[in-house]
């Protein structure tokens, strides 16, 4: 969950009265926490939208968990045309197999070069990724990439 993310689904809260945040599985990406740690993660981002609700996706397509919470759209946010590059195909694949629309958002600029698979590469190296994902998940993937006792700069802090 980054800051991107989180400015995208409540931007979605304005044009929708329920938004639920699908967290899937991605076979091809080496997550850093399972589909169980994100739930609770985005949740813990989300607790002032009430109107938001978070879900794993259990496997399939993720239009068929549309179908399931009959959803009437899915909503995407872009950094830029690459992303719509990546996107649009998919969101005519998903319109094509349930008529369900695609709505795309795009990104906060000041985030544009924001991506989870960034954030995990650059803390991992002990580069500062404060400001760019909420403060408790920044705890947690500093915990999970070895880096307890450092302040957001790396710098040992008063316990490490």
């Amino acid at each position: 969950m980054t800051n991107g993310h989180l400015d995208v689904i409540r931007r979605a809260t304005v044009l929708f009265d329920e938004v639920i945040v699908a967290v899937a599985g991605n076979p091809s990406k080496r997550s850093m926490f399972t589909v169980p740690e994100r739930v609770g993660l985005i949740k813990q981002s989300l607790t002032d939208l009430p109107q938001v609700t978070v879900m794993p996706v259990d496997g399939g397509l993720l239009v068929d968990f549309c179908r399931r919470v009959q959803a009437v759209a899915v909503v995407k946010g872009l950094r830029g045309g690459t992303d719509f590059a990546y996107e649009l195909p998919m969101a005519l694949m998903n319109r094509h197999l349930s008529g369900i629309e695609t709505v795309f958002l795009s990104g906060e600029p000041r985030f544009e070069h924001v991506s989870s698979s960034l954030i995990k590469e650059v803390a991992t190296h002990g580069g500062d990724v404060s400001g760019l994902v909420p403060d408790h998940v920044l705890a947690r993937l500093l915990e999970r990439v070895g880096r307890v006792g450092q302040t957001e700069n790396g710098q040992p802090d008063a316990l490490g």
